[in-house]
């Protein structure tokens, strides 16, 4: 088989360094572009990293996108990049939708012509949000992919509509794109800015200190947590066999709520620990339950999450405690 290459947009975050992680080691020829360039080793071991050619680019440029796109001449592109912390595109609307969808736009359209002049045809992963779906009543949990989507936050609109604008190229022009939305997933490597590795942070600090409380967030929000593993191999999956102009779930069908995740982690950590409420923690958009349907992604692509709850809080401690 001949060697396949890939273009990883966002490569430099947590999510697209565990996707070159993968992807090299599955034997792909990977260009990792990012803002910051190569990142520091730390997800990725030095050989990994040594495997990916990196690339620092803004891809608010249409400039740059087609440099990016000429350069990596990829026969699948896995476009991460964009604002991914839901809070951060409260903050700046703007940004957000300038980042979210219009990158996707630049991305696409650049595709769209390479394929119209036929130096170019690879099938193209955007990478939405489960956050797309909104409030819905907690007996239809968890979500098809066929559920209305509500979004209730900037950055869950700025998601679906880079959705839409994906799904008008494949509709339009014929631009292999496979859509998904991917529910909460965490790991090694991930901000403490995110709720799990926040949590882990905070309760290893009180347990170093002595102390017998922590801070956590809303307890009762319910969230689908996928390992980052099983969501860069779910990513690799759609690639190789999901269906162009279609919509997937990547999500593990179940949510856990905040405070047994805190129950988990205190276990693992091995602390007696008491979580007290912090508003700072809190957000006033939080959707109150959200999980998804994964059967469409396994029906067509045969993957299933290999790896649960306590691995990913038993590999964050680890990385933490290293």
């Amino acid at each position: 088989m001949a060697v396949r290459r890939a273009l990883v947009t966002g490569a430099g975050g947590f999510v697209g360094q565990w996707l070159c992680r993968e992807l090299v080691r599955e034997g792909w020829e990977v260009v990792g572009s990012s803002l910051i360039g190569a990142p520091p080793h730390g997800v990725l071991s030095a050989e990994d990293h040594a495997l990916v050619r990196w690339r620092r680019d803004d891809l608010l440029h249409a400039d740059a996108v087609r440099s990016t796109i000429d350069d990596a001449q990829p026969d699948a592109v896995f476009h991460l990049a964009g604002v991914a912390f839901v809070p951060a595109a409260g903050r700046d609307p703007a940004l957000a939708l300038d980042t979210n969808v219009g990158i996707a736009v630049r991305l696409l359209a650049v595709i769209e012509e390479r394929r119209s002049s036929g130096t170019l045809d690879p099938v193209v992963l955007v990478v939405g949000s489960g956050e797309q779906y909104g409030r819905h009543d907690i007996s239809s949990l968890p979500l098809p992919e066929d559920a209305e989507c509500r979004p209730a936050s900037p950055y869950a609109a700025s998601k679906l509509a880079q959705e839409q604008f994906a799904l008008a190229a494949f509709r339009r022009a014929g631009v292999r794109v496979v859509c998904t939305r991917s529910f909460n997933h965490s790991g090694p490597g991930q901000s403490p800015n995110f709720v799990i590795p926040g949590l882990i942070k905070r309760v290893l600090a009180a347990k170093a200190a002595g102390e017998g409380t922590t801070t956590i967030g809303n307890t009762s929000v319910a969230r689908d947590f996928l390992h980052v593993e099983d969501v860069v191999r779910a990513y690799l999956a759609l690639v190789e066999d999901g269906l162009a102009g279609e919509v997937y779930n990547v999500s593990g069908g179940k949510a856990v709520t905040i405070a047994q995740v805190a129950a988990q982690v205190a276990a693992a950590v091995g602390v007696d620990i008491e979580f007290v409420p912090d508003s700072g923690l809190q957000r006033a958009v939080d959707v109150p339950h959200l999980s998804g349907r994964n059967n469409r992604i396994r029906d067509d692509t045969g993957w299933i999450a290999r790896l649960g709850l306590a691995d990913i809080i038993r590999d964050v401690i680890a990385s933490e405690t290293l």
